[in-house]
């Protein structure tokens, strides 16, 4: 008589391993990655930039209250593909982790510091019986002491450093856009103009100021800025002049 283990049941519980040394609940976790909104997160020598394509939910839900991209501190943004609400927790986090360091020392949080503090809280939910792991990856972008900055955060817990990163439902069709046109010595608007190219080559139809969102920090003023829609349909214009888009 066998009493073997299917392998529908090593995905009941975060504790247990299947024989191949795999955690199907975070597996799942990166699903639900795979299926959010597109989200890019790029450093050049000048600027750290993200840039998420913003769906239309309903016709019934007001578009200005729905918000994906997040100052974190003065010099640090971030942005999430994944469950939301589990995004949100983790930006709360996030800025939470920011306040205390500069309470305590009276200085700006190194942003790998951020990235190391949220990805432990989500190893920690990878380990623990009657939790699940956080079903999002969060981007965080900025200039520190060291320069420009970029972070992506997994569902396991483990976070890299970027030159450019994608996430989301069309991470692969952005990531290859970006290898073919990213160089790191490119100034302040080159870096802008390439992050809003990158999302709007995989808009569907016209892309517009209401179907992207983008934020950046400079090195020159280590400020993060969210940028406005007028800043983001003149960057469409001049994209569009040069060819480059339509509109």
């Amino acid at each position: 008589m066998s009493f073997g283990i299917s392998a529908a049941a090593y995905d009941r519980a975060i504790t247990i391993f299947s024989p191949d040394g795999r955690i199907y609940q975070v597996e799942y976790a990166f699903e639900s990655v795979r299926r959010g909104w597109t989200t890019i997160g790029l450093k050049t020598r000048s600027a750290a930039m993200v840039v998420v394509e913003k769906k239309k939910i309903a016709p019934l839900i007001d578009d200005n209250m729905v918000q994906k991209i997040f100052k974190i501190d003065d010099h640090i943004g971030a942005s999430f593909a994944g469950i939301a609400s589990d995004g949100r927790v983790l930006i709360d986090y996030a800025r939470q982790v920011s306040l205390i360091h500069r309470f305590y020392y009276d200085e700006p949080v190194p942003i790998e510091y951020v990235a190391k503090k949220v990805s432990d809280v989500k190893q920690a939910y990878t380990q623990h019986a009657g939790v699940r792991p956080f079903g999002v990856a969060v981007i965080f972008a900025g200039v520190d002491e060291n320069g420009t900055q970029l972070y992506m955060t997994e569902p396991s817990g483990r976070y890299l450093s970027y030159y450019a990163v994608a996430i989301g439902e069309k991470a692969n069709q952005v990531t290859e856009f970006l290898e073919k046109n990213y160089k790191y010595e490119m100034d302040l608007k080159d870096t802008v103009k390439l992050g809003i190219l990158a999302i709007a080559s995989i808009i569907e139809g016209k892309p517009s100021s209401e179907l992207i969102e983008a934020g950046y920090a400079d090195r020159e003023t280590k400020r993060f800025k969210i940028m406005s829609r007028n800043e983001i349909d003149s960057v469409l214009k001049e994209l569009a002049d040069e060819g480059k888009i339509k509109l």
